[in-house]
């Protein structure tokens, strides 16, 4: 790995509390989701998000001008009762489960 890579994460692990989401399709991210446990947290790559969610190319998906990008994750995150975090230095995009309610 490279020192700039080093530095800046672009081959960083996973945290051990975050699981590898199955990005393939919506529906596939969709089951993923599901099988999440409350409050748990998982990801999937950002070429993987650009492609489901974004017509622009993974380095201008969900940015200042790509706002049906946007549009397009939040709803599905919404719909699916999860938190997005976009991570561009891991080029990951993390996705937490909202709790159940009480």
């Amino acid at each position: 790995m490279s020192l700039i890579g080093w530095l800046f994460g672009a081959d960083a692990a996973a945290p051990p509390d975050a699981a590898k989401l199955d990005g393939t399709t919506e529906a596939t991210l969709a089951r993923s989701l599901a099988a999440l446990p409350p409050s748990e947290r998982g990801w999937i790559t950002f070429i993987e998000a650009a492609s489901l969610f974004s017509a622009e190319r993974a380095e201008y998906a969900f940015g200042e001008l790509d706002q049906d990008g946007r549009k397009a994750i939040e709803a599905f995150a919404a719909e699916h009762r999860v938190a997005i975090d976009f991570m561009p230095l891991e080029r990951r995009l993390y996705f937490t489960k909202e709790k159940a309610p009480d």
